[in-house]
């Protein structure tokens, strides 16, 4: 019984100093960063790359990790999203959580993307069913933007959803 207790108040001890080291300012950076990743989510349902590649610093790694797609600069993400909105028309990101890092350098998106595919994607052939697949994306900030962004999401799920699978 003495142990949890003791795990108990080293971890109250820990979020006590998470939360006193702050700092003033702290919480008007963290909810300007929340809105990027709501902008996020928006942005990519728009199937708007103009309203997409604000939210991206110019040198931006974009990382789709279940595709195997790595993009740098907003040249290549760019290109990668134009290629996921002819593939994905109509397409949508609904936010299941958001969190934005003390030091407002990480954040992380918890979604459930929504779609239909129409057009074959490299590795990906076009069924043209709907699908709904949990993922979530890690980023970093610079300046107010997104400098790194790595999504992951659950291939299987989609694959079976899409009938490429069983």
């Amino acid at each position: 019984m003495r142990q949890p207790a003791v795990i108990l108040v080293t971890l109250v001890a820990m979020l006590g100093g998470c939360a006193a080291a702050r700092g003033p300012g702290a919480s008007a950076q963290t909810g300007a960063l929340e809105h990027v990743l709501d902008e996020w989510a928006t942005a990519w349902s728009s199937s708007d790359v103009e309203k997409l590649l604000p939210l991206f610093t110019d040198d931006v790694r974009y990382e789709d990790v279940t595709f195997g797609v790595t993009t740098q600069g907003k040249a290549g993400l760019r290109d990668f999203a134009i290629t996921a909105f002819g593939a994905f028309p109509g397409m949508s990101f609904e936010i299941k959580s958001r969190f934005v890092g003390d030091n407002g350098m990480w954040g992380a998106l918890e979604w459930v993307w929504h779609g239909r595919q129409v057009k074959d994607f490299p590795g990906l052939p076009a069924t043209n069913r709907p699908f709904q697949v949990r993922g979530s994306t890690i980023v970093e900030f610079r300046d107010g933007k997104i400098s790194r962004n790595r999504d992951y999401w659950d291939l299987a799920t989609y694959m079976k959803q899409v009938g490429l699978i069983k």
